[in-house]
């Protein structure tokens, strides 16, 4: 499974969004979730990817990769830094957002 954590932008196919930090984190601890590509802003009640972050963390709800698609310089900053210092070693952290060769291969079905 892949998931676009977003509550603005447009779920690239292939992908299940996830609005808000709740529905990320039930997705992470229910299936089995192989991209993660977490914004930070989510709207000014609610939790941020930083706190999405600290639940990967505290948690272990690692997927295989994770981008950050943010505009927040800020959040990019803690969510990166946050994510890589405590990753498993079979963890790939990317410091932005997926490529388009990585959505059209995940549009396609095609394993990451």
């Amino acid at each position: 499974m892949h998931v676009f954590l977003d509550d603005y932008r447009a779920c690239p196919k292939g992908f299940v969004l996830a609005t808000n930090a709740e529905e990320c984190l039930m997705l992470l601890r229910e299936g089995d979730v192989d991209i993660l590509s977490l914004d930070y802003e989510l709207g000014p009640d609610s939790p941020n990817g930083g706190e999405v972050a600290a639940s990967i963390v505290r948690e272990g709800l690692f997927p295989s990769q994770i981008y950050l698609h943010t505009s927040s310089m800020y959040g990019k900053r803690q969510m990166y830094e946050l994510l890589y210092s405590n990753k498993p070693d079979s963890v790939t952290v990317h410091n932005g957002p997926m490529s388009g060769e990585v959505m059209l291969r995940v549009a396609a079905g095609e394993e990451s």
